[in-house]
């Protein structure tokens, strides 16, 4: 269950953040068939935002709907980081409005499923006029049901507190493990719903990087490594590059066989209680079915995992656990 929507769906969902920009270019068709690989390899969940390509992921993502009406799919979708400046004085219920407007539009739905607060300033989270302006958005039938996607543990239990929160999106990985500690045991004792986003760690926890891997200047995974343009913690989960991937190639020693080292670090999160659904993305097809797999695979080992957080607290912890 995805928290307080009502809503089944797959434990592996897909995010769509490169289908819109910063991952480097993505055509329309090759964008579609990551939706359709996805979606044929049993993805019922897609998470998207109103800013992924100024509205090009959310337009993509509302193409495919139309194409497969039958699919059963629920989208989420974000909205706040289009306010200019963006401050928690942007939040306003006519912004609210506007910024829908537009992602229905975008979708081509009258009701979206699922709309996410963008990592807004921490005092959004605070205040009370925030969730009555979108129960009021509920009530409109302009929203079925609404959650947050935050950058810090304390953002998380802020909103969880809040009794018409349905999910919370937030960073969960073998590297960005501090959510485990307080995040998901109050998540599923209020039966808020946990959607864990930068699953591999912008890919280093594919463990195909090395010192020499270089990227498009249009990629994130570039132009972000210190926070240039949003919060650093969103490329390779805040950890340096270089630290990263030494720590992924030890990561990758414990893949089972037949299995990749992307869906052993899927697996790590779907293993963690609490957890909706964990949303990573794919640049095709395939990529997108082997996500999907590896909610088939067996529950992680007792020694797979006392080896994978031995990892964490050698070699990354210092450079994450006290952010965030």
């Amino acid at each position: 269950m995805l928290g307080r929507t009502g809503r089944s769906v797959g434990v592996v969902g897909l995010g769509c953040w490169q289908l819109g920009g910063d991952w480097g270019d993505v055509s329309s068709d090759a964008a579609l068939s990551v939706l359709g690989g996805a979606v044929d390899a049993g993805v019922t969940f897609l998470d998207t935002a109103d800013v992924y390509g100024d509205g090009r992921s959310e337009k993509l993502v509302g193409e495919f709907l139309r194409s497969r009406p039958s699919a059963g799919l629920t989208v989420a979708t974000k909205m706040g980081r289009r306010a200019d400046p963006h401050t928690a004085q942007q939040y306003t219920l006519d912004n609210f409005r506007a910024w829908n407007d537009r992602s229905r539009e975008n979708l081509g739905v009258d009701t979206l499923d699922l709309v996410q607060l963008h990592c807004p300033p921490t005092s959004v989270y605070e205040r009370q006029s925030t969730y009555d302006d979108l129960d009021t958005l509920v009530s409109e039938g302009r929203i079925a049901a609404y959650g947050v996607s935050v950058e810090t543990v304390d953002e998380a239990l802020t909103a969880i507190a809040r009794p018409n929160v349905a999910t919370v999106q937030i960073i969960l990985n073998i590297f960005r493990r501090k959510p485990l500690l307080d995040v998901l045991p109050a998540a599923l004792e209020a039966g808020v719903g946990i959607v864990a986003r930068v699953p591999l760690a912008s890919g280093l926890l594919s463990g195909k990087y090395d010192e020499s891997t270089t990227f498009a200047d249009s990629d994130h995974r570039n132009f972000n490594r210190h926070g240039e343009a949003f919060d650093v913690g969103e490329t390779f989960a805040g950890v340096p590059y270089e630290v990263g991937v030494a720590a992924a190639q030890d990561v990758a020693a414990f893949t089972p066989s037949g299995a990749s080292t992307a869906q052993l670090a899927l697996r790590w999160i779907v293993d963690q209680p609490g957890v909706s659904v964990v949303i990573p993305g794919a640049r095709n097809a395939e990529q997108a079915r082997a996500n999907a797999a590896a909610a088939d695979l067996a529950p992680l080992s007792g020694e797979t995992l006392a080896g994978l957080e031995r990892i964490y607290d050698d070699q990354i912890a210092e450079h994450v656990a006290t952010r965030w």
